[in-house]
C-alpha cells in the first residue's frame, strides 16, 4: 500500500507517495505531467525489493504553485528532490525521470554525487545548445499563453496535431488532455510552461562526463516523439560514461510509455548499484 506524504520546502508543499522497502527510487516526471506519469501506475519496482517515492514538482498536480512565476529553475526542482530525500531519510539514492525530471535529476549528480546511486534518463530534450533553445521559447510560451487563457482546450489548440497516424495523433491528444486534467494550480502549470525551458540544468553535454555511477538513457524515435529526439537521447548516452542506451524495438510502442519495460530497467541500474556498493 502507498502513503502519501507532503514535504514543506522553499515556500511550496511537495506531496508525494511512497511504497515498498529496499533500495531507495526517487520517481521525477515531466513538464505538464504528474507523479503516475514516470512508470505510469506499475508496481514492478514496489513488488521486486525496492522502496519507491513519487512526488508532483512544484506547480504540478497538487503540489503548491511556487513563489514566484519563475521560481522553477532546476536548481529550485533540484533543491526539492533534495528536500524530499531529506525528509524521508535517505541518504542515497537511484534516480529515475523523464524529460524535465530527467533534467532535475542531472542536475542533483552533477552538484551532489554523494546522494545518488544510479541514473535513469528517460528522453531528454535539453541540448545544450543556447541558440537551439532560445528558438524553442516561444512554442513553449504559446502553450503557456494557451493555458492561461483558454484552460486545456487552449493548451491544446496550441499544441496543434502531432505527427504520424490520424490514429496515433488522437491518442497523443487525448493522453495529453488526461495529463492536464490532473493539476489543482493551472495558472502555476503556465507559469512553469514559460519557466522551466528557460533554466539550465547544466552548460553542455561535456559536464555529463563528470558522473561516474550506473546509468542508463531511454530515447524514443522521433516519430514518436519529435521533441525528444532520438539522436539527443543517443548524446546523452555517449557523453555519460558507461551509460545504456535503450532504444524502442522495431513496430512496437516506445519504451518511455511502458511504465513495467521502464521499472524493469530502473530496477536493473539499482542492482548495479547494490553490486558497486559491495565491490
Amino acid at each position: 500500500m502507498a502513503t502519501e506524504f507532503s514535504v514543506e520546502h522553499d515556500g511550496v508543499t511537495l506531496h508525494g507517495e511512497q511504497a515498498g522497502a529496499g533500495v531507495p527510487v526517487l520517481l521525477l516526471h515531466g513538464l505538464t505531467a504528474t507523479r503516475r506519469y514516470v512508470v505510469m501506475g506499475s508496481r514492478l519496482l514496489e513488488r521486486s525489493g525496492h522502496r519507491v517515492i513519487a512526488y508532483d514538482a512544484r506547480g504540478h498536480g497538487r503540489s503548491s504553485p511556487a513563489p514566484s512565476p519563475d521560481a522553477y529553475g532546476y536548481e529550485l526542482l533540484a533543491g526539492d528532490a533534495l528536500a524530499i530525500m531529506d525528509s524521508l531519510g535517505i541518504g542515497q539514492a537511484v534516480l529515475a525521470g523523464a524529460s524535465m525530471g530527467a533534467h532535475t535529476l542531472l542536475n542533483l549528480a552533477l552538484k551532489n554525487p554523494e546522494r545518488v546511486a544510479g541514473i535513469v534518463v528517460i528522453t531528454p530534450a535539453y541540448s545544450g545548445d543556447e541558440a537551439l533553445e532560445r528558438s524553442r521559447l516561444a512554442r513553449w510560451d504559446k502553450l503557456a499563453e494557451g493555458l492561461r487563457h483558454g484552460g486545456v482546450d487552449g493548451f491544446l489548440a496550441a499544441f496543434g496535431t502531432p505527427p504520424g497516424s490520424p490514429e496515433f495523433a488522437r491518442t497523443v491528444l487525448t493522453v495529453t488532455r488526461q495529463r492536464l486534467s490532473q493539476h489543482q494550480h493551472p495558472e502555476a502549470l503556465a507559469d512553469a510552461l514559460s519557466s522551466v525551458p528557460r533554466s539550465r540544468p547544466f552548460a553542455s553535454l561535456a559536464d555529463l562526463e563528470h558522473l561516474d555511477l550506473p546509468a542508463a538513457v531511454v530515447v524514443s524515435s522521433d516519430e514518436a516523439d519529435p521533441e525528444h529526439p532520438e539522436a539527443l537521447g543517443r548524446a546523452y548516452a555517449a557523453a555519460i560514461p558507461g551509460a545504456r542506451l535503450i532504444t524502442d524495438p522495431p513496430g512496437r510502442s516506445p519504451v518511455a510509455w511502458q511504465g513495467s519495460q521502464l521499472s524493469q530497467i530502473i530496477a536493473e541500474v539499482a542492482a548495479e548499484t547494490a553490486l558497486a556498493q559491495r565491490s
